[in-house]
């Protein structure tokens, strides 16, 4: 599986990147939602890194992936909080959290500091809401923007989800008698079961592991493990296919829906394929760009962007760039293995009040390593790209970066 988390040049911080040995200058890690493609490396066994990403986001992570209490650090959206960036408390970045209407706990973040500002996506679905977010109204320049790119295609063009959500109830609706089977990842799209049960007043059958996440994430009770309970069947999107819809038609009528953007050709009758999208389409990104003006574009998935992207953007210089010697060594340290050491890395708001980690420890099964390619890991750096990078930081002393 492709790795969509990114290494921020000439800076301690990392998001959704867990390669650590990929990363041997990086001390803050900071995890914008809990798909897996943005987890790949991240296990149980994780240690003496701080994770920084939100409430819910955080709860998730110990339920799915078992990662240990003291490594996790909930930070509340909309609030700028403080994080040290040395082990001297001389140099700071301010970082953020943006709600990024993708998933249950899916945030961006905007970081503030000695590079500059840096806005980080994530994957998202704008909205012109976003733009009226206090620090990015604020906010005159985004030096950087690191840019959810998965639906960056002018050649194709997306329903709004409310709009992708009534197609769905229009096709339940011409087939009164059948039951309805709907593929999906195992997290996201929980808002389109809740208002598909509430307009077909039934109750949505899930597995007991997809119960588990939602009782986590405290949804409205519409959610059964009940075989036969209720009219709608969530399953994984693998598992609509020619012999499974077979066999689910000749037990009762039924309707496979796969809510995706991915294009996707329906393979049957029964099988509809609907435009229903987490991440922007090609218009929504084009009109984010244009508003924040950023001085620079780097997309997330993959290494291009269509050229009419540059059209948008405002051909200033950026500021150069003073990387500090405290944050240097910082980069250059070994990470503490002791709990106390997880103080000095923790989140304070802009006034230094102290924000506690919170949530509840679940109990779930550990991940096992190669089951699928789902859960397939990146190998580790060699020790030739280790010393390489190690090498780097050294030479980075008050160096001057031009970007």
């Amino acid at each position: 599986m492709s790795v969509n988390g990114k290494v921020i040049p000439h800076t301690p911080l990392a998001v959704d990147f867990w390669q650590v040995r990929k990363c041997p200058g990086t001390r803050l890690f900071f995890l914008s939602h809990m798909h897996s493609d943005h987890t790949v490396g991240l296990t149980s066994t994780w240690s003496n890194r701080p994770i920084y990403c939100s409430s819910t986001t955080a709860t998730l992570l110990r339920l799915k992936l078992q990662v240990k209490e003291k490594w996790i650090h909930p930070l509340e959206l909309d609030e700028p909080y403080l994080l040290p960036m040395d082990d001297i408390g001389k140099e700071k970045l301010t970082v953020t959290l943006i709600e990024a209407n993708h998933c249950p706990g899916s945030v961006m973040f905007l970081f503030e500091g000695y590079f500059g500002s840096i806005l980080y996506t994530g994957d998202f679905r704008y909205t012109p809401s976003m733009l009226r977010e206090p620090c990015l109204r604020t906010h005159t320049t985004i030096d950087v923007l690191y840019l959810d790119n998965t639906n960056c295609d002018p050649n194709r063009t997306l329903p709004s989800r409310q709009q992708a959500t009534q197609q769905i109830k229009e096709i339940i609706r011409r087939h009164p008698n059948h039951n309805v089977v709907i593929g999906l990842y195992a997290l996201g799209k929980e808002s389109l079961l809740v208002e598909l049960a509430m307009e077909f007043k039934t109750w949505v059958e899930v597995s007991f592991v997809r119960m588990q996440t939602l009782k986590a994430l405290e949804l409205p009770d519409v959610f059964t493990t009940e075989p036969g309970a209720g009219r709608i069947r969530v399953v994984e999107q693998s598992k609509i296919c020619s012999a499974n819809v077979h066999k689910w038609d000749k037990e009762q009528p039924t309707l496979a829906i796969l809510p995706t953007s991915r294009p996707l050709v329906s393979f049957h009758p029964n099988v509809h394929v609907v435009p229903y999208s987490d991440h922007s389409s090609y218009q929504e990104l084009e009109d984010f760009v244009s508003a924040l003006k950023p001085t620079s574009l780097v997309p997330i998935v993959g290494k291009h962007v269509p050229a009419s992207f540059s059209a948008l953007l405002p051909h200033r210089k950026r500021h150069e760039i003073l990387v500090p010697e405290c944050v240097r060594h910082y980069m250059l340290s070994q990470p503490k293995s002791q709990l106390s050491s997880s103080a000095n890395t923790s989140p304070r708001r802009r006034h230094f009040q102290p924000l506690l980690p919170k949530g509840v420890l679940f109990d779930s099964p550990v991940r096992g390593a190669g089951k699928s390619g789902e859960e397939a890991t990146e190998p580790d750096a060699t020790e030739e790209e280790m010393d390489a990078e190690v090498m780097r930081l050294y030479q980075m002393t008050y160096t001057v970066v031009h970007i």
